[in-house]
């Protein structure tokens, strides 16, 4: 009986892919694309662009991966640099204001559309939107990729006691702008009731291959 094809981990790829490998960057893109992905998809209009820039981003600083390091949290993290890139170009220095006091909403940016099956999705989303970008970051991180406070603390760049803080405020504010935008006390009531299960359900629309 034939043995299993052992599966390269993500830092032999990143070896190869250094290396020149381009079948070693596939199966990178391939293994990672979804959570990347999510990370753009509530945030701007058309986030298979700057997925692209984030892996060739990734491919340009290749040497700073230390082996060890959980790639996924890398790669994320050059996804966050690769927004904010994104944000100051489209706005400019002049109208460029602090990510913890701006939201997607307040700067004008309609993120690739979904199709919610819920009234309760719409409104989990929505909600988010209007979060201060950096509060945004840290609670989607934690409800789509499951992240722990010093795996989001790592993912953007901050000690773990600031990732606890944001995701505790985050929290808070989400809650105060589902109540806001609520059409029903119906429909607030199964939101907040059931906000894990929703995150659940638009987890697996926000990885879908498709951009709007």
């Amino acid at each position: 009986m034939k043995a299993a094809e052992r599966i390269p981990t993500d830092n032999e790829l990143v070896v190869a892919w250094r290396a020149g490998d381009e079948l070693a960057g596939q199966a990178l893109f391939e293994r990672h694309y979804d959570p990347v992905h999510r990370f753009f998809r509530n945030k701007v209009p058309e986030p298979s662009e700057l997925v692209q820039r984030t892996f060739l981003a990734c491919l340009e600083t290749a040497e700073r991966f230390s082996e060890g390091r959980d790639f996924r949290r890398y790669l994320l993290g050059i996804a966050r640099n690769v927004l904010y890139t994104h944000y100051r170009r489209v706005h400019g220095p002049r109208n460029h204001a602090p990510l913890d006091a701006t939201s997607v909403e307040d700067m004008g940016q309609n993120p690739a559309q979904l199709i919610e099956e819920r009234e309760e999705e719409r409104l989990m989303l929505a909600s988010l939107r209007r979060l201060p970008v950096d509060l945004q970051l840290a609670l989607e991180l934690q409800y789509w990729e499951k992240m722990t406070a010093r795996e989001i603390g790592e993912v953007l760049g901050v000690p773990v006691g600031t990732a606890k803080d944001r995701l505790r405020r985050a929290k808070l504010r989400l809650e105060q702008e589902i109540r806001a935008l609520a059409t029903s006390p119906k429909k607030l009531e199964s939101t907040l009731t059931l906000l894990d299960d929703w995150a659940a359900g638009l987890r697996r629309q926000l990885g879908h291959r498709v951009s709007a």
